[in-house]
């Protein structure tokens, strides 16, 4: 490609033929039109899978499963819940009065929708680098939304479920505080209770976010360890209080239907860049690339394109010292199939199964 992103290519479902016809191979031609989301100052490292049969959304809101990931991994206790919050989580993408009241909350309350913004210097520095070819880039500006990250979209939405459902707060974990933050600006305009977990390591790097979280009425509980550690102070928490709590994740991780509800309130994302994008040129971005970390903003913008062949999808994980070193954070490159909090996916851990410590010097 002619423009070089920093990090490890994680995801690309399509891939294309030589001109000849014959040999499959990963597209890598210049770019006409892309849209990023995020750029990360790290080593590049190529890895693009074998594409893999989609399955339908129906068969996937039913299940929970995404192929052999997701499903539902967690002590009898937590069953009745989870399928209590699976059935209200239909019953509000249904119901009309409930979608009526998250249209304008988003639209009064979080500020959408968010440009697409055409990045002229950064596109013209990329075709200077090779003959005057190269990509239009684009920009989805997640970070105008209040709070400034795309994690409103989703802790808006379902501490709108939380409230309808009869809780009276909320329990969360956050990294670099993003989606605390987020979470703690919808408790406090729905009138939840809201607590935080986060790491106190973490809390020091990001101590702008805790200050505005604190001043928006929630309160933050600091974890030793990383952002893993904190999730799973939070799970527990949110366990011993399964009547009075609802558990608040901005990550696509976890026991069906978190992750569901994850990428359907995300995907207000991708559906905005379809309709900007219809409008700016007239079609489709020939490429979409996001970073990922836990999967909320590359679900988000990936999801509404997933049944477009013509659109290629890459993800960039952060590849740290490189994939060999050991100090890297790039899960879906480098990591095996596990199951951690109530879901299959893929995991950084050792040959007895334990779960290795990211490298990272980013919050989270």
């Amino acid at each position: 490609m002619a423009c070089i992103l920093q990090g490890a290519y994680v995801s690309s479902h399509r891939q294309f033929n030589d001109k000849d016809g014959s040999t499959p191979r990963p597209c890598s031609s210049v770019v006409v039109r892309a849209v990023m989301t995020n750029l990360e100052t790290m080593k590049t490292t190529l890895c693009v899978p074998p594409p893999r049969p989609l399955k339908q959304r129906t068969e996937l809101m039913s299940e929970g499963n995404f192929g052999r990931f997701g499903g539902k991994f967690v002590p009898e206790t937590l069953v009745t819940c989870l399928s209590q919050l699976e059935a209200e989580f239909k019953k509000a993408l249904h119901h009309e009065v409930f979608q009526e009241e998250l249209a304008t909350a988003l639209r009064e309350f979080v500020g959408r929708e968010t440009p697409l913004y055409n990045a002229q210097r950064l596109s013209e520095y990329y075709k200077s680098k090779n003959n005057g070819e190269g990509p239009e880039i684009y920009l989805k500006r997640e970070d105008l939304n209040h709070c400034g990250s795309h994690k409103m979209n989703n802790a808006l939405a379902q501490a709108m479920i939380a409230k309808r459902i009869g809780k009276r707060g909320v329990i969360t974990a956050t990294g670099a505080g993003q989606h605390g933050l987020a979470t703690s600006a919808a408790c406090a305009k729905l009138d939840l209770e809201c607590t935080v977990f986060m790491s106190a390591k973490d809390m020091d790097r990001q101590y702008s976010n805790v200050k505005f979280i604190k001043l928006l009425g929630a309160q933050v509980e600091a974890v030793n360890g990383s952002f893993k550690d904190a999730a799973s102070d939070a799970f527990r928490c949110w366990v011993e209080n399964l009547e009075n709590k609802y558990f608040l994740t901005g990550s696509a991780v976890g026991p069906h239907p978190i992750p569901t509800m994850v990428r359907e309130f995300q995907s207000v994302i991708g559906k905005e860049t379809k309709k900007q994008a219809l409008k700016k040129w007239g079609g489709k971005p020939d490429v979409l690339i996001a970073c990922v970390g836990t999967g909320s903003n590359a679900l988000g913008l990936f999801h509404e394109f997933i049944k477009h062949e013509d659109v290629r999808l890459i993800g960039v994980e952060a590849a740290g010292l490189g994939l060999k070193s050991g100090k890297h954070s790039s899960t879906l490159t480098n990591g095996e199939v596990g199951v951690y909090h109530g879901a299959m996916s893929y995991l950084l851990q050792d040959e007895y199964g334990q779960i290795i410590q990211p490298h990272s010097i980013a919050a989270g």
